[in-house]
């Protein structure tokens, strides 16, 4: 028996929704957890977070505005400056460079402010689909895609719901599965649940999953 592509799409709603209900109930009150006041501090430490820990950025963010509160300040401070700044993150050259770059683009064409969609962000040095989703979603409250990380992408796969690593494919798919509502905390609950259950570095503890009643545990031995 051939299943037509409606009622498979359908299908796939009504087990993105269990998730959605799962993940909610376990992780009610998850959120970002980088620190930030501001579209920009938000921005900067969604740049330097690429290979680091949110714990670390945290640190490391709050002298690195407190020292450059705005745009200008970024964009004019010397690179081998905010080389050592930053250093601590990984990867620091090419995220000090992509931040002086980027700043110097908001100083230069948006007045230093952080634009408000995904097109003009994407543009941005240093600026991808992921970090331009997390800058509009916990920065301005616009639900523009989910965001998909490494703790996304991982449990996605072991529910069964992307069988791929392409972030873009992900992102595309859990927006046509997904409420636009539930966007913006679907990617906040998915990483509290990676970081607490569903665990890339330790065997995942599948026996304390909410999910464990329907998910297929993809790849997990």
């Amino acid at each position: 028996m051939v299943v037509s592509s409606k009622k498979r799409t359908a299908e796939e709603k009504r087990y993105a929704g269990r998730v959605v209900r799962a993940l909610k109930a376990d992780y009610p009150d998850a959120h970002c957890s980088l620190r930030f006041e501001t579209p920009l501090q938000l921005l900067v430490a969604t740049i330097l977070s690429a290979q680091c820990t949110d714990e670390r950025v945290n640190l490391v963010t709050e002298d690195l505005f407190a020292r450059y509160p705005t745009a200008e300040d970024l964009a004019a401070v010397r690179l081998t400056t905010l080389e050592k700044a930053v250093r601590s993150t990984g990867f620091f050259r090419n995220k000090a460079k992509n931040i002086k770059a980027c700043c110097q683009t908001l100083v230069d064409e948006y007045d230093g402010r952080v634009p408000r969609t995904i097109e003009q962000l994407v543009e941005l040095p240093g600026v991808g689909r992921k970090t331009a989703n997390v800058v509009l979603g916990n920065a301005y409250g616009i639900a523009s895609g989910v965001v998909v990380d490494t703790h996304v992408t991982r449990i996605c796969g072991r529910l069964g719901i992307a069988q791929t690593k392409d972030a873009v494919k992900i992102e595309q798919k859990l927006n046509d599965l997904l409420p636009r509502k539930e966007w913006i905390d679907f990617s906040h609950r998915c990483i509290q649940h990676g970081r607490r259950v569903c665990s890339a570095r330790t065997k995942p503890r599948c026996e304390e999953c909410r999910m464990r009643r329907f998910c297929p545990q993809v790849g997990v031995d």
